[in-house]
């Protein structure tokens, strides 16, 4: 299917009319897809990882899970009420999830409000996630990674230097991003906590739906009361169930729709 081609079609607008009822219509495989959506599961929360990648894996779907590098450390203190160390996963754990065609993705060294650091301490955290995930997740490429600032809070200058370690990087901004374009790096998402943000989903992804299209970037958490601003396992497995039944949809993790040519236009003009 050649996906560079972003045709807009009425058929999307009436299924998000009517999508909270389970389509059980299989997918038209020869539909254009016009919307991609991603969900940007932050901070490394074992438990919490393991679920939502098998809750995924049950939709034939991969997910996108972004760690911070040192959390499996005895030295690793907690970040803050919800960021806390018997919560973390560790490196056996991710490079299984990686095994299993799921994406994992630096999120810093640790937790730290990048852009109100000095710039050196700043840029020493981040090129140092960077450096581990080379050397201890099997697989890396940062070529063809993305890096997924703490909180999302970054400056143009810290922009600046992690373009020069990685391909691409996730901050604060609009959700809703272009379609994937060649030459992009730079991407943008909203989160929403720190309680349940089922309700907050749902909304975000019904409008997207009846949108002309794009790229939507949610930044997730945790589930089950895991994490800042988590999403119960009931309705993220639930949401999948629907969306993957609605042809002009793409339900992608962040990397894999940015450096796949399967998804990305022709067009060289970035974010």
């Amino acid at each position: 299917m050649n996906r560079r081609t972003f045709v807009k079609t009425t058929a999307l607008a009436s299924l998000a009319t009517g999508w909270a009822a389970c389509n059980s219509q299989p997918p038209d495989s020869t539909q254009e897809s016009t919307h991609i959506l991603s969900f940007s599961f932050d901070d490394g929360f074992k438990q919490s990882f393991l679920q939502i990648a098998d809750i995924f894996e049950s939709v034939d779907l991969r997910a996108c899970f972004n760690v911070i590098a040192s959390a499996h450390m005895p030295t690793f203190e907690a970040a803050d009420a919800y960021i806390l160390p018997e919560l973390m996963g560790e490196w056996d754990t991710w490079n299984d999830l990686v095994r299993r065609g799921h994406e994992v993705m630096p999120h810093g060294w640790r937790h730290a409000w990048l852009n109100k650091l000095p710039v050196e301490k700043a840029t020493d955290l981040i090129g140092k996630s960077i450096d581990y995930f080379v050397e201890n997740l099997n697989g890396f490429d940062a070529s063809k990674a993305v890096f997924n600032f703490p909180f999302n809070a970054s400056t143009p200058e810290l922009e600046a230097f992690t373009l020069s370690k990685i391909g691409a990087l996730r901050t604060r901004g609009d959700a809703l991003n272009p379609f994937p374009q060649s030459g992009m790096n730079r991407l943008t998402c909203e989160s929403f906590g720190p309680d349940n943000i089922d309700q907050w989903v749902e909304e975000k992804v019904q409008a997207f739906l009846q949108s002309t299209g794009g790229w939507l970037i949610l930044n997730t958490h945790g589930v089950d009361g895991e994490g800042w601003g988590p999403m119960s396992s009931e309705y993220l497995t639930r949401l999948l169930g629907r969306l993957v039944n609605i042809p002009s949809l793409e339900v992608l993790p962040v990397a894999k729709a940015l450096f796949s040519q399967e998804f990305v236009s022709d067009s060289s003009n970035a974010h």
